[in-house]
C-alpha cells in the first residue's frame, strides 16, 4: 500500500472532466490522486469527433447554454467561469494548435485526439498528480463529509478532504463508462435521475430505411413530432438511412429532445425546404412538360437521389416505367406532398451503448451549481457525464467536462487549502 496522505484530493475518472479536475486542484498545490481502472487516460476522448476530438464550440457562454437542452440553466456559474475561449486558450498554452470548423466545431489542427490525450497526461504528470490505475468502489462519510476513498487494489482507505467524482455515464462501456458513479452517488444519499441515451440513432420498423441504407440527405429539414402532433424538434441539415432506422447530425440532436416514456415519435423530412409547396408544384409542371415522352423515373431521378426513386414511386403509386404524359393530377400531387413531408414512424432510440453521451445522472438540484460539490455530503463533488446534463453535437458535451471539471477542481482545492 501507497502512503496515505491525510488533506488529500482523489478524483475518480481519467475522461476529460476527470483530467481537468485533477490537473485544476494540482495547480493550486493540492496533492491528488487520480484513479483510472483502465490502462490509458481518456479513453473516451479517443473517439470522440471520430477520432478527431471536438474540444470545443468557438463560441460565447450564453450561445453555449443555448445548446444545452436540459438543465442548462444549473451550468450558467461553470461556463462563465471556464468558458469556450478558456478552453481553447488552456490546449493551446499545452501546445496543441487548435481550429475552427463548420458550425465553430474546433479540432487539434493535427486533427488527432491522442494530442489532447497527450497534452493532458503530461500537463499532469509535471504537477505530480498521482495517477493509479484503480477503481473508486466506496467511501467513508463521517459528520455529513467525506473523509475517505476505498477502491479495488488498495487494502486500506484512502484519507481525504475532497472526492471528485467523475467516472461518465454508461454510454460506450468499452471505454469505462460502466455506471459505476451512480451507485456511488445513491450510497452518498444522492437522486439518480434514470439515465437513457441522447444524441443516439433513432430506430425505425419502416422497411423504407432499410431500403435505402447508406443515403446521406443534406440540406434537408426534420421535424418530430410526438404522439399528439406537437412538434418537438426542427432543424436544417444532414441526415443517413441506415439498415435500423436514422442516423446523422439532425437525428442525433433531435434525440436529445425525445422521451421515449412518453409516448412514440413521427419523423417528418422536408426534401425541398427551400422552395414552397407553390413552386414547387410549379417546377413539377415544367420538369412533366419538358419531360412528356420519358418513363416516370426520369423525373423522380432528377428530384431525388437515386436509392430513393423506388421507394418514392411505392410512396406516390407512381409507376416507374409509365410515361410522365400519362400521369395524373393526383399523382403529382401526391408525389409534392411526400416531397415535402416524407413521414418515418420511430419506434425508440438505440441502445445506450451506442448513444455519444448519457441523458439523467445525479439529480443538479442536489448539487451546488457553482462548486459542484454536493449539497448532501461536503467534500463530496460531481463532474462531467455523471451529471443530468447534456448538450448537442458540436463540442457542447465536451465543454461541459471541461467547466464542470474545473469548477469541481477549483472548489475541492480551496476547501483543502481552508482546512489545512
Amino acid at each position: 500500500m501507497r502512503e496515505a496522505v491525510q488533506g488529500q484530493i482523489i478524483v475518480a475518472g481519467g475522461g476529460a472532466a476527470g483530467m481537468m479536475a485533477a490537473l485544476t486542484a494540482a495547480q493550486r498545490g493540492a496533492q491528488v490522486v487520480l484513479l483510472e481502472p483502465n490502462e490509458k487516460l481518456g479513453r473516451k476522448l479517443y473517439i470522440t469527433g471520430k477520432g478527431r476530438c471536438n474540444v470545443t464550440n468557438r463560441c460565447g457562454p450564453e450561445e453555449c447554454l443555448a445548446n444545452i437542452p436540459h438543465n442548462g440553466k444549473f451550468l450558467y456559474s461553470a461556463l462563465h467561469r471556464f468558458t469556450p475561449q478558456d478552453t481553447w486558450d488552456f490546449f493551446e498554452g499545452l501546445g496543441v494548435p487548435l481550429k475552427t470548423e463548420r458550425g465553430n466545431r474546433v479540432f487539434p489542427q493535427s486533427d488527432r485526439a491522442a494530442d489532447i490525450v497527450d497534452a493532458l497526461w503530461g500537463r499532469l504528470r509535471r504537477l505530480g498528480v498521482d495517477i493509479r490505475r484503480d477503481r473508486l468502489v466506496g467511501m467513508e462519510i463521517r459528520d455529513e463529509r467525506v473523509w475517505a476513498a476505498r477502491t479495488a487494489r488498495e487494502a486500506h482507505a484512502l484519507p481525504c478532504t475532497g472526492l471528485i467524482l467523475a467516472t461518465g455515464g454508461v454510454s460506450y462501456p468499452r471505454t469505462g463508462s460502466t455506471g459505476d458513479g451512480y451507485h456511488l452517488a445513491r450510497q452518498a444519499g444522492h437522486t439518480i435521475v434514470p439515465p437513457r441515451p441522447s444524441l443516439v440513432p433513432l430506430a425505425s420498423d419502416d422497411p423504407c430505411c432499410r431500403q435505402m441504407q447508406g443515403l446521406s440527405l443534406r440540406n434537408v429539414s426534420l421535424s418530430v413530432l410526438d404522439g399528439r402532433g406537437k412538434r418537438v424538434y426542427q432543424e436544417l441539415g444532414e441526415l443517413l438511412f441506415t439498415h435500423f432506422g436514422l442516423s446523422g447530425p439532425l437525428v442525433l440532436s433531435a434525440s436529445a429532445h425525445l422521451d421515449f416514456t412518453q409516448g412514440g415519435y413521427t419523423a417528418h423530412l422536408d426534401l425541398k425546404p427551400a422552395l414552397s409547396e407553390e413552386k414547387l408544384d410549379g417546377r413539377l409542371l415544367r420538369e412533366i412538360q419538358v419531360r412528356s415522352n420519358q418513363n416516370a423515373s426520369s423525373l423522380l431521378g432528377a428530384l431525388v437521389p437515386r436509392s430513393m426513386v423506388e421507394v418514392m414511386a411505392q410512396r406516390t403509386g407512381i409507376p416507374l416505367e409509365g410515361k410522365l404524359r400519362d400521369l395524373r393530377r393526383e399523382q403529382r400531387r401526391k408525389l409534392l406532398k411526400t416531397l415535402k413531408d416524407f413521414s418515418i414512424p420511430i419506434r425508440g432510440p438505440r441502445p445506450v451503448e451506442e448513444a455519444i453521451v448519457t441523458a439523467g445522472g445525479v439529480q443538479v438540484g442536489q448539487v451546488n451549481p457553482a462548486t459542484m460539490e454536493s449539497k448532501l455530503v461536503g467534500g463530496l463533488y460531481f463532474a462531467g457525464e455523471l451529471l443530468d446534463v447534456d448538450a448537442y453535437t458540436g463540442g457542447f458535451n465536451l465543454q461541459i467536462a471541461w467547466a464542470t471539471g474545473h469548477a469541481a477542481g477549483l472548489a475541492a482545492a480551496q476547501r483543502r487549502e481552508e482546512r489545512t
